[in-house]
């Protein structure tokens, strides 16, 4: 069964938030790899959540991350900030996946939690505004 724009939407934050949870209950385990892999794609996901409200989307994730500063942040739909906390969480967690010998701290792993929760939240607002959310 297919559902809406909006539904798709709404199940990419939902898969989001899981993503978060998921990193929360890796730092709390010290898995810190673990924990930034997943806060990464809860920020990954939830500019899904956005960008196909504009019916984009991509198999890439440069192509998400492309579309989203130029279309959201470059706009000024979202602050500018927002583009550090992506493009930060992407080298942390490209770094945390793909370095040999990589050791994740748990400070980094506590940043990119916070960073991610925060991210999150500015999206279920806009979400919330564009009554893709209650």
């Amino acid at each position: 069964m297919e559902g809406s724009i909006n539904d798709l939407a709404k199940y990419r934050f939902e898969k989001a938030e899981e993503d978060l949870e998921t990193a929360r209950m890796n730092h709390n385990n010290a898995m810190y790899k673990a924990s930034i892999n997943r806060s990464y794609y809860a920020i990954f996901h939830g500019m899904r959540a956005v960008t196909i409200l504009n019916d984009f989307d991509s198999s890439k994730h440069s192509g998400i991350i492309a579309f989203f500063n130029q279309n959201y942040i470059k706009t000024g739909i979202f602050d500018k900030e927002l583009s550090k906390v992506i493009a930060s969480a992407s080298k942390l967690r490209e770094k945390s996946d793909y370095v040999d010998f990589y050791i994740a701290s748990k400070q980094d792993s506590h940043e990119q939690l916070v960073k991610a929760d925060g991210f999150l939240e500015i999206i279920k607002g806009y979400l919330k505004e564009s009554q893709v959310l209650k």
